[in-house]
């Protein structure tokens, strides 16, 4: 398996920079929005967010919660070990508010379909927008596409994209993993 680096530490922190002034453009004070990411991996990026609109940009009232949807998918079933869930962490209601789905890779689009359907469980939102780090463009399975990311890769079928967190992985990154016959 070989990989190749999409975005470095420093090229990744822009990025989230330009994220963030994005979000700031269309929700301002973020009074009525919320920020939900998706377990787990749409979590690191959340935190992320959320620590630069608190710490840079002076954003106080801020939103955020971490939403499961193992149960939702559609291939919940069709493995062969039991799933593990991860925790949901929504401690307000969503009704009439501006809702942001945060992931950080856009593949298929099954994961946000899931993640809309949970959503339906804490309320009706106003509006729902999905950002995500990384756009796999053409690897589409269903009609969702992003209102706010980071970068489009056209990634091929057997290719995938790995996003590492410092806080978990030990680097900030996005690669490009392929196998040898790729």
């Amino acid at each position: 398996m070989s990989q190749k680096t999409l975005l470095n530490a420093a090229q990744l922190d822009m990025t989230l920079h330009r994220l963030v002034c994005q979000l700031i453009e269309n929700h301002d004070d973020f009074s009525n929005t919320a920020l939900i990411g998706v377990q787990p991996r749409g979590s690191f990026l959340l935190d992320r967010i959320a620590r630069l609109l608190q710490s840079e940009y002076n954003i106080s009232n801020l939103k955020t919660g971490k939403l499961d949807i193992t149960f939702y998918r559609d291939d919940f079933r069709r493995g062969e070990e039991p799933l593990q869930a991860n925790s949901t962490q929504i401690d307000f209601i969503l009704e009439n508010k501006n809702v942001v789905i945060v992931d950080d890779v856009l593949y298929t689009g099954r994961s946000i379909r899931a993640a809309l359907t949970a959503l339906q469980s804490f309320g009706r939102p106003e509006t729902v927008e999905l950002l995500t780090l990384i756009d796999r463009r053409f690897s589409r399975h269903l009609p969702i596409q992003p209102d706010y990311n980071g970068r489009q890769v056209d990634a091929l079928g057997n290719q995938k994209v790995k996003v590492s967190w410092k806080e978990n992985d030990g680097v900030d990154a996005v690669y490009l993993l392929k196998t040898e016959n790729s």
